[in-house]
């Protein structure tokens, strides 16, 4: 390669060779992907709050009101949900309003939807497929096995969703307009 003052142009010239650090790379990754530390830990705590709502939920309704494993996780999940939504648009995501309150509502019940279906699954099998239907059993599968495969979808589906980052928002509101 011939130095730019020669060739006239400062693309023939080669970058210094700088190794960024792991560290760099993870945050600069982390950073892409708009998560940070600051969200992570909060969704975490508002989902370890919502955990105990849906916990507490769905022992009531299944030792007070007596309904079935199912009916008692889905009443469960509508008030844990509703309380999550609340934490999530306040405090996780308070930087990302860039949806209007109803459209966030419903995408924020669609993706929990979607994490109730995950959510079902160890229990549903738990229940009726092996029939183990103790107390013990049921929360192992459905408030353990369950919330932690739906906590790793419903995350992914609010960062992807619910609560985009400017840019995503504002790049499905451009190609919305011109599709119109």
């Amino acid at each position: 390669m011939f130095p730019a003052c020669v060739s006239g142009t400062t693309s023939d010239v080669p970058a210094p060779a700088v190794s960024p650090s792991a560290a760099d790379v993870a945050s600069d990754e982390a950073a892409a992907r708009g998560v940070t530390g600051r969200v992570a830990w909060r969704f975490l705590l508002v989902g370890g709050l919502a955990f105990v709502v849906d916990v507490s939920c769905y022992n009531l309704a299944r030792q007070l009101l007596e309904t079935g494993p199912l009916t008692s996780k889905t009443l469960a999940f509508v008030v844990s949900a509703t309380f999550a939504f609340v934490g999530n648009r306040l405090w996780v995501f308070d930087q990302r309003r860039s949806r209007q309150l109803a459209t966030a509502y419903t995408l924020f019940f669609l993706v929990n939807l979607g994490g109730l279906a995950v959510n079902l699954v160890p229990l549903a099998v738990t229940s009726h497929a092996l029939g183990w239907t103790s107390p013990i059993a049921e929360n192992l599968s459905g408030n353990l096995v369950g919330v932690a495969l739906a906590t790793l979808f419903r995350f992914w589906g609010y960062e992807r969703w619910v609560f985009p980052r400017e840019t995503d928002a504002g790049a499905e509101d451009r190609a919305r307009t011109v599709g119109a």
